[in-house]
């Protein structure tokens, strides 16, 4: 993979392609391109987002994990680098390791029920001013609720039921511009409206849920159209682009100049801008281009007290308490981010994967350790463990030829017969390594040197290659799970590196015993990652899952093993999120992150910039 540009990666993640080979811009052919941006009007999400995605699950609508007619496994659609193929060990995983069986008849996924949904209290001076305005406005059942929730498995186990909350958007408005969300705020602020900013609605906290006790009209404000690059500034390497904007288009637009963000969370696909600042997020190559936090360089937010913005652009300042960290992490409950100047860099001239092999967890962790502390970080390094790296195993495509299976077996037979690694134990590392050729050299060498005092093995690019598409696939399998009776979700944590070990072996026992007192009858998934390394610790990544079949209120019983995980976190030392945020389900929380003077802080800053509660989502507080 060495020489990949940022889209001929994205390419793989989602079948967009758009890129020229210039790293080095003039401002006139800046300007053209993001004059070409601003005319062509591609999105990868139209407004109508039904038309694409599904409403009752994750991601594209032609996309997710299936039986073929020969009863294997295959993975649907044209967009990723697994659509169209055959999975043939994973049906076996599924059934050992949490109880399916897929001979069984999956649920079908139901049509919406338009009939079920709520009707819309509207507040008809408040369209009449958003008419005026010429922004486009929507109070249709399936507009509404496409933005009534985000991911949650509660959220998507009701909307597949045909269920939905008592109090879900009245009406959907989408500007086009930072002036547009100031009209409507201004609007909101008169008519006593309700908004919820809604960016891509990727979100696994409840915060787009609305307070079920509003009486006022709910106003979802879908950002998505406020999709642009407004400018370019070569020589300072700085974007202002518009806050709904995907983050896969604006990865894309960006390389069409041979310039990157470098900004690589989860949901990139689905997720905006906006939503990124307004959770706090973090990228899976953090280690070089930084977290949300360390890319924004200017941020404008409206207020019902009015717009809050710098008057100057500087990479930094001392200037009193930067306000960018309360609207950074703000979840909707303060006012809507428009535009966002962030750093931008130059596509990598050289990208390469790579994957390592150790014999157990607690080996991986010590190296990875070694890697922060030394600061030879590649820019992605996670470490999977045993569970997660069976599960990656399973969902290998077909064999390509007899001579892949037997190069395959002399691996396998290298590793646990020679190396004496036990399959029940080892783990495996992902590996991303961007720059300079020479940088990406020097880099990988160290990383490997560490790993090997550490009695790790190099385990190819090929794996890694995998293994770090595979976070783009993985999402699509809560939905499949739901078919065949199978509750499952992940949560983070971030926690010092001396107590890494201890919580992860922690939260999984808590996991398992507390599916056993709740009388699950089939195998549990309880599973985590490394997934972002610090000088001071590490993020957690957890996964767990569990067939519900004989429980009579299977969503109350996993309410109360995630709450006993996220227990069992805190009592470990690790934090309330990582870069999920807090919205409401974590709510509870805040309370053991935070002191009262301070919880009151936050609590101040929203009285002053929303003393009417327009912004009523509820998040945080």
């Amino acid at each position: 993979m060495s020489g990949q540009s940022a889209a001929d990666r994205l390419s793989v993640i989602s079948g967009h392609l758009s890129h020229k080979s210039a790293v080095s811009l003039s401002k006139v052919q800046c300007a053209e391109l993001v004059d070409q941006n601003k005319n062509a009007g591609t999105r990868t999400v139209p407004k109508s987002r039904e038309d694409v995605l599904k409403w009752h699950g994750w991601g594209y609508k032609d996309t997710t994990f299936r039986e073929n007619k020969d009863g294997l496994m295959e993975f649907t659609g044209s967009r990723y680098k697994l659509s169209g193929l055959v999975l043939p060990n994973f049906r076996s995983w599924m059934e050992k390791n949490m109880g399916l069986n897929l001979q069984e008849t999956a649920d079908v996924p139901p049509y919406m029920d338009a009939s079920r949904v709520p009707t819309p209290i509207l507040n008809q001076s408040f369209l009449d001013d958003v008419e005026a305005t010429g922004i486009d406005y929507s109070d249709t059942p399936a507009d509404r609720v496409m933005r009534s929730h985000g991911h949650t498995v509660e959220e998507i186990f009701t909307l597949r039921e045909n269920k939905f909350e008592v109090r879900i958007p009245d009406v959907v408005v989408w500007p086009k511009s930072h002036d547009d969300v100031v009209r409507i705020v201004e609007s909101a602020a008169k008519r006593n409206i309700c908004l919820i900013p809604v960016g891509g609605a990727t979100n696994v906290t409840h915060s787009l849920r609305c307070p079920p006790d509003e009486k006022r009209c709910i106003a979802a404000v879908d950002t998505t159209q406020m999709s642009k690059i407004l400018w370019v500034d070569e020589k300072n390497l700085l974007a202002r682009v518009e806050a709904g904007i995907l983050g896969q288009d604006l990865e894309r637009d960006l390389a069409a100049m041979g310039l990157c963000t470098g900004h690589e969370p989860d949901s990139m696909e689905f997720s905006t801008l906006g939503g990124w600042v307004a959770t706090r997020a973090s990228g899976m190559r953090k280690n070089v281009y930084g977290n949300i936090e360390d890319l924004v360089v200017h941020v404008r937010m409206v207020t019902p007290r009015g717009v809050v913005e710098r008057n100057c652009m500087v990479p930094r300042m001392s200037a009193g308490p930067d306000f960018h960290h309360f609207i950074i992490g703000s979840e909707g409950t303060l006012g809507i981010v428009t535009e966002v100047t962030l750093k931008v860099r130059p596509v990598p001239k050289c990208q390469k994967y790579g994957s390592l092999l150790f014999p157990d967890f607690e080996s991986g962790v010590n190296c990875l350790r070694e890697v922060a502390l030394k600061r030879c970080a590649p820019a992605s390094i996670r470490l999977l463990d045993n569970a997660q790296f069976q599960f990656g195993q399973a969902l290998k495509p077909e064999v390509a030829s007899i001579f892949t299976s037997f190069m395959d077996s002399l691996k396998k037979f290298y590793v646990t017969k020679i190396k004496g690694y036990e399959p029940e134990k080892m783990c495996v590392a992902t590996l991303l390594f961007e720059g300079d050729p020479e940088v990406v050299a020097q880099q990988e060498k160290a990383v490997f040197e560490i790993a090997a005092k550490h009695n790790g093995m190099p385990a190819g690019e090929e794996n890694g290659q995998r293994g770090y598409m595979l976070t783009f696939v993985i999402a699509y399998l809560r939905d499949t799970g739901l078919e065949y009776e199978v509750l499952g979700e992940s949560f983070e944590t971030s926690v010092p590196w001396d107590r890494v070990l201890d919580l992860c072996r922690n939260v999984k026992e808590t996991i398992h015993q507390k599916c056993i007192s709740h009388g699950v009858k089939y195998p549990s998934l309880s599973t985590c990652r490394v997934t972002q390394t610090y000088d001071a610790g590490a993020c957690i990544y957890f996964y767990f899952a569990f067939k519900y079949r004989g429980l009579k209120n299977p969503l109350d019983v996993y309410m109360d093993i995630e709450h006993a995980a996220r227990d069992e976190i805190l009592a470990n030392g690790g934090s309330i999120s990582h870069h999920h945020g807090i919205g409401k389900i974590r709510k509870q929380y805040m309370a053991c992150t935070a002191t009262p003077a301070s919880l009151g802080s936050i609590a101040s800053i929203k009285k002053y910039l929303d003393p009417d509660d327009i912004f009523g989502n509820k998040n945080l507080l």
